[in-house]
């Protein structure tokens, strides 16, 4: 049988409180998105209901520890489909297990949820570490993304605390969504985005008049600090890969 559901957290949680109600058997979680009739397949969609959630969060939180809630979220922000399936197939294996199952490497949820972890925290890392702020005319410090992974929600702690004294939007091109911090806190918003202002860089009228300046300066001070005769692509490539150039200052082209 195959259960589908709304790709939300709590849509996935849910799925998980209704195999335990109603004992199916073997079941193969899916997405709406992606839910591909079959002509002599049985489906069960499932209807997000956010008190048998909690519930079943209530109860993954007493199973296992706060690093593998952690990856639990991780995986879920992965958005990989296949990743649902691994995560409602945790939850099955945890619960009629002892404490401590989620230890066993040797079970293929396990080891796909450790593995979906580990790629997101990878991608947050980097986003933390080269997501480059632009100076807009109304003073608010903007950047655009577009991660593999649905990185926002945690990446959110590390930039309200590092630019506590600045307002910015990081925004997320590829989810259409993105935070924005007003000093005080940060909320989640949406944006109607001009032809112009759809980009990682937007125009020059968009933002503030010394921003070209900065970034001019930026880029002589890289190329002056630069030691050609110490040049190693290779490693550079490994700290720095190609798909994150986008978002540096000094790699983009004058």
């Amino acid at each position: 049988m195959t259960y589908i559901f709304d790709g939300s957290m709590p849509g996935l949680l849910t799925a998980v409180f209704e195999w335990f109600e109603r004992k199916p058997g073997k079941v193969v979680l899916k997405s709406i998105e992606i839910f591909q009739p079959e002509a002599f397949a049985e489906s069960f969609t499932v209807i997000t209901d956010h008190q048998k959630a909690d519930r079943v969060w209530a109860g993954l939180r007493k199973k296992v520890n706060q690093e593998w809630l952690r990856k639990f979220y991780c995986s879920y922000l992965s958005e990989i489909p296949a990743a649902y399936n691994h995560l409602f197939h945790f939850c099955l294996y945890t619960f009629k297990n002892a404490p401590g199952a989620e230890s066993n490497y040797g079970n293929e949820h396990v080891m796909a949820l450790s593995k979906y972890a580990k790629s997101v925290e990878r991608e947050k890392h980097r986003m933390e570490a080269f997501i480059r702020f632009q100076k807009t005319s109304d003073s608010i410090f903007y950047s655009a993304i577009d991660p593999d992974f649905n990185v926002l929600p945690l990446i959110l702690i590390h930039f309200k605390n590092r630019y506590a004294d600045q307002q910015w939007i990081i925004y997320d091109l590829k989810r259409k969504y993105g935070l924005y911090y007003n000093l005080k806190e940060v909320e989640e918003v949406t944006m109607s985005f001009t032809d112009q202002m759809n980009k990682k860089n937007p125009d020059a009228v968009f933002m503030d008049e010394k921003e070209e300046l900065y970034a001019v300066l930026w880029k002589d001070y890289f190329k002056s600090a630069n030691i050609i005769a110490r040049k190693n692509t290779k490693l550079h490539l490994q700290h720095v890969p190609k798909r994150y150039w986008k978002y540096l200052t000094e790699k983009q082209s004058s």
